[in-house]
């Protein structure tokens, strides 16, 4: 596998299915196979993917073997509103509220936000070109001044050089320290709704308000790194489920102000008495 280019993330989970299978089923009996994965107290879409790994062991070693269907079910994700997401970052420690604003800024993947390298980042453009993930397409990405600041002291601070990777760790290594830290945060402040909010909520709020903000599917699937038009369709549904008529209102008095209040996400409302109104959903 790792010859036919399959990624690391790949092999790891291969090797983890398989080794958790074989300590209730021999491998090169399909059968005990099936019935251990059919009585495992996992979704479908779960099994599904054991299965799908399974298969692959069976390929290599010649095993014939009928491989079960099952289907993975649509599940309800909820959109976490910006307070939220902007509570857990602020109560973050440096390094970790960097990649948060990162995830909630750009959207990339958890994977793709790790694999950062510093020449990645065109800090004067206040761009981020990551390495897409998924054999999706190429994408350029463009962050706040605040995001810029913070990355840049990152990359002092840490003494970083061009192709040094931006971050240290991994996919899972970022997971666990935002669970552990999202845990510490929902008991101090005693709100239990922050432990609903998984790192991969972060990625669907870019892409539900960059819909809501330019209505072109198009483009949100370009700036998500989607192969497939069909997953960035989602993120319509979820805008027309969360859709609020609470909204911020915000006025801006000269084009230094509008410019900020349209970069923090507030769109044009109208005019009244020489002033600029904007709102932005709650």
């Amino acid at each position: 596998m790792k010859n036919n280019n399959k990624s690391p993330y790949t092999l790891k989970t291969l090797s983890k299915i398989l080794k958790l299978i074989s300590k209730h089923a021999d491998l090169h009996n399909p059968e005990k196979v099936k019935e251990y994965i059919a009585n495992k107290n996992i979704c479908d879409a779960s099994k599904l993917n054991y299965c799908s790994y399974y298969n692959m062991y069976c390929q290599f070693y010649k095993i014939k073997w009928e491989m079960p269907k099952y289907r993975a079910t649509a599940k309800h994700i909820k959109i976490p509103t910006s307070e939220k997401l902007e509570q857990i970052i602020a109560s973050s420690g440096k390094t970790l509220a960097t990649k948060l604003r990162l995830s909630k800024e750009t959207g990339m993947r958890p994977i793709e936000v790790c694999n950062l390298k510093v020449k990645d980042v065109d800090l004067e453009q206040k761009l981020v070109r990551p390495t897409t993930a998924k054999n999706g397409n190429p994408r350029t990405l463009r962050i706040s001044e605040n995001l810029r600041r913070q990355i840049e002291n990152h990359i002092v601070r840490n003494n970083l050089k061009l192709n040094d990777k931006l971050f240290n760790g991994t996919a899972t290594t970022y997971t666990t320290c935002y669970i552990r830290h999202r845990k510490v945060i929902a008991n101090k402040l005693k709100d239990p709704t922050l432990l609903q909010i998984r790192l991969y909520d972060f990625r669907h709020y870019f892409a539900t308000m960059l819909y809501h903000k330019t209505k072109d599917i198009l483009f949100v699937k370009q700036q998500m790194g989607h192969k497939s038009i069909d997953t960035t369709l989602t993120y319509t549904q979820l805008l027309s489920r969360e859709q609020s008529d609470k909204y911020k209102c915000r006025v801006a008095q000269n084009v230094k102000q509008a410019t900020e209040l349209i970069e923090n996400g507030f769109e044009y409302v109208t005019e009244m008495d020489g002033l600029k109104l904007f709102r932005k959903r709650k």
